[in-house]
């Protein structure tokens, strides 16, 4: 069994207090020819409906990039309720 990194328990923890996956598709105008549009997409732990990290980085974006955001799409997947994880006492492994 492969052993379980620092990232796997940050992610249960997060789901566990709420956070679900969301993914940001985010077009932005480029700099040098505001008629072009350009993707970005963003994916990270967020709390729907308000996302706050989300709008963090929209917040960055906005004061430290050259590109003007055109719009932003949201996507969001609750990837594990309350009711599905449970304590295990044990494992029981068959070859």
């Amino acid at each position: 069994m492969a052993p379980r990194h620092a990232h796997d328990y940050r992610e249960t923890e997060l789901v566990l207090k709420g956070y679900r996956l969301a993914t940001a598709e985010i077009l932005y105008r480029m700099p040098d020819n505001l008629s072009l549009l350009q993707t970005f997409v963003w994916q990270d732990f967020d709390i729907a409906p308000r996302f706050p990290v989300l709008t963090g980085f929209l917040k960055f974006w906005e004061d430290n990039l050259d590109g003007p955001l055109h719009s932003v799409r949201v996507a969001s997947s609750q990837l594990l309720t309350p009711t599905e994880y449970r304590a295990v006492d044990g494992v029981i492994r068959l070859h």
